[in-house]
């Protein structure tokens, strides 16, 4: 599945000679950078939303889950910021506001802020995991459509990091099947 170029132009990195901007922005197609600038907004929410956890939850579990997170999110987070740079294209910020699959909405971080114990876990370990497998699609796509090769082995590191994170998360709080009016449905505890 191609990602959409989202507005996403290639631009000269200043400060470079103009052959050396070429090349550096020719490796990156509009699949890479749009790549970039939604993991970016995607990752900086999910990190707002681990930034609440040691005031929200009991659970000591989960609160190890979510530092290793968070700081994996900030990790993430340089090395996008970087990637995107090496790109040449200006952060622009065309997903600001937005709210798409996998990202934790403003509604979701302002009811989280609102809320502590258990819901506030149930908010937490489903936004993750959201954002979890939205991660591992949005950096399968980049990898198979992407050019640069810097995106696409940071692709592969996070969609890496995010399916050891969904394992921790899914033994803390597994997905159960739920019967609802004759059918099964998957719910979170």
């Amino acid at each position: 599945m191609a990602m959409p170029a989202v507005g996403c132009t290639a631009q000269s990195t200043a400060g470079t000679s103009p052959t050396a901007d070429t090349a550096q922005v020719s490796a990156f197609n509009a699949t890479d950078t749009a790549w970039i600038l939604l993991m970016i907004p995607m990752t900086e929410r999910a990190q707002l939303l681990t930034d609440l956890v040691p005031s929200r939850t009991s659970d000591p579990a989960l609160t190890v889950l979510a530092a290793k997170t968070r700081s994996t999110l900030r990790d993430d987070l340089r090395r996008l910021r970087a990637v995107l740079q090496l790109s040449g294209v200006p952060d622009t910020r065309p997903h600001e506001g937005h709210n798409m699959p996998g990202m934790v909405s403003l509604g979701t971080l302002k009811k989280a802020a609102a809320t502590n114990g258990q819901a506030f876990d149930q908010i937490l370990t489903s936004a993750l995991r959201a954002h979890f497998t939205q991660s591992r699609m949005l950096c399968a796509s980049e990898r198979t459509q992407g050019w640069a090769d810097k995106a696409k082995e940071l692709a592969a590191a996070i969609a890496k990091s995010t399916a050891e994170q969904t394992s921790w998360l899914d033994k803390l709080y597994p997905v159960r099947p739920a019967t609802l009016g004759g059918e099964t449905t998957v719910t979170q505890p």
